[in-house]
């Protein structure tokens, strides 16, 4: 595999362009952006910087596609057969979509070949293969009538994305909202535009019609403004910061009050007990769980609550684990982590680490940044003890490879401690008392609570957050509910 990808790696990327309509077209301004590369730091190719005129014609060809041509009229099992030749062709070309969006967001190539393209493809699948076995209702009337409840699709929906899995999260909300029967307009990351540019080739290449699937890549503050304000969006669905997800509110309230759906920020906390089944795994794993993908994830677990009695025990190998985490080179398979997505982004964690050290926390492992000869943006797995609920590192979401530590002696204590931010995406729970984990999942607030595992809940359930971590659920059948609404017909016979 190494040598296909490094071929791949060795191809010259074109500027991009928009992908409107079934074809590519310049901004309007026919202004660009650089796509700046951090494994490396160079400029790897230029993208469209779409504005409002962009969105605006987007936006109107995905109405007259919905409307006119007729997708939200195709039969499901049209759909169906058009979505799954879609999911096919994103897997027949799994390892070019992967490594294109590591050369633009640097995650580890053995990530991204699974959580991007594999995850994209089956999100795809699962969606056509569910649209054609959802049912309406007949309601329970009197004989003298009929009640219909009917699921219809909204109309044009919009997606905003994040750059640290532009594939596998605009799957989650492209997929349904096509086999919905809406039509698609997706303001990608100006970091990770790249592969979601190539995956809209290629649903035009499945059957697509033109139209229904649209791609205006640009800054957020411009064309992503223009789509949340749009008076013809039906439908915004976003995952990103909090700080956004609030503009995308106020720009629903100052246009035509479109639905909102937000995946936002998460604290999540993964909290050990003394009686886990197997602690070494228990600290392979929470490693895995806040330093894959340079802890660019948003249900990271980057909270380690961990019980006073095997604490020491537990950090030893916690850390040995750590010491072990090979930063590198995404694209060489050898490397277990890859690169921060940018050198902002890495100025900000390490600006986390110089906080963390400043309010008292202890460093235990990492907080720099490595291999800045290769003017990539790389950081050392980072590993703070001592965090107490008031600390910046407690509360507020690195989005980075660093990890709060934190002691509790009861059961009581912990769920305080995991409930103590704004925050409720994810959290693990590690146990070998059932009736202990059944009271964690109950007590605590997050939309996601793992046992004895962090991660790996698949297309089958949903995913979102409690309270600041936002609303709304991406994934499982829970997810078509977000791209369609009800009617009732009530007939009298």
């Amino acid at each position: 595999m190494q040598e296909q990808i490094d071929q791949l790696r060795a191809m010259p990327v074109p500027p991009r362009q928009l992908f409107i309509d079934g074809r590519h077209e310049p901004a309007s301004s026919g202004a660009v952006l650089d796509v700046v590369s951090p494994i490396n730091g160079t400029v790897l190719t230029t993208i469209a910087d779409g504005a409002a005129a962009d969105i605006d014609r987007a936006v109107a060809v995905a109405r007259r596609a919905f409307e006119v041509d007729g997708w939200s009229r195709a039969a499901p099992a049209m759909r169906k057969k058009v979505l799954l030749k879609f999911a096919e062709l994103i897997e027949k070309h799994a390892l070019e979509l992967a490594v294109l969006g590591v050369r633009d967001n640097g995650t580890e190539i053995s990530m991204a070949l699974k959580a991007e393209p594999g995850s994209a493809a089956g999100t795809f699948r699962y969606y056509a293969e569910a649209i054609d076995k959802v049912y309406g209702e007949i309601a329970p009337t009197a004989d003298n009538v009929l009640g219909l409840v009917h699921r219809e699709p909204l109309g044009v929906v919009g997606v905003i994305v994040p750059w640290n899995f532009p594939l596998m999260i605009g799957a989650w909300k492209i997929a349904p909202a096509l086999a919905a029967g809406n039509t698609v307009v997706v303001k990608p990351p100006e970091a990770a535009s790249l592969a979601l540019l190539r995956l809209a080739e290629l649903a035009s290449e499945a059957g697509l019609p033109d139209g229904v699937l649209n791609v205006v890549t640009g800054r957020g503050a411009v064309a992503g403004e223009a789509l949340g304000l749009h008076m013809d969006v039906d439908v915004l669905a976003f995952t990103g910061s909090g700080a956004t997800g609030r503009r995308l509110l106020e720009y629903a309230a100052r246009s035509n009050l479109k639905r909102i759906y937000l995946e936002l920020g998460g604290k999540s906390p993964n909290i050990v007990f003394a009686d886990a089944p197997d602690l070494d795994q228990a600290a392979k794993v929470s490693a895995s769980g806040i330093f894959r993908n340079s802890g660019q994830v948003c249900v990271a677990g980057s909270r380690l609550l961990v019980q006073s009695s095997v604490y020491d025990s537990f950090m030893d190998a916690l850390l040995s684990v750590t010491g072990k985490l090979k930063v590198g080179d995404p694209l060489d398979v050898a490397s277990d982590i890859g690169a921060v997505a940018s050198a902002e982004q890495l100025e900000k964690n390490l600006g986390f680490v110089e906080t963390a050290e400043r309010e008292g926390a202890e460093r235990l492992a990492g907080g720099g940044r490595l291999l800045a000869e290769t003017g990539g943006s790389y950081m050392a797995p980072t590993v703070f003890a001592g965090v107490t609920p008031d600390m910046t590192l407690a509360r507020e979401e690195v989005f980075g490879p660093v990890l709060a530590v934190s002691r509790f002696e009861t059961e009581e204590e912990a769920v305080k401690l995991a409930n103590s931010t704004v925050y409720g995406l994810a959290s693990a729970v590690w146990t070998s008392n059932l009736s202990t984990a059944h009271r964690m999942v109950r007590a605590i607030r997050a939309g996601v609570v793992h046992v004895n595992t962090y991660g790996g809940a698949d297309i089958t359930v949903p995913l979102g957050g409690f309270k600041q971590s936002g609303f709304g659920r991406d994934k499982s059948l829970h997810a078509l509910a977000e791209y369609s609404d009800l009617k009732t017909a009530w007939i009298a016979l």
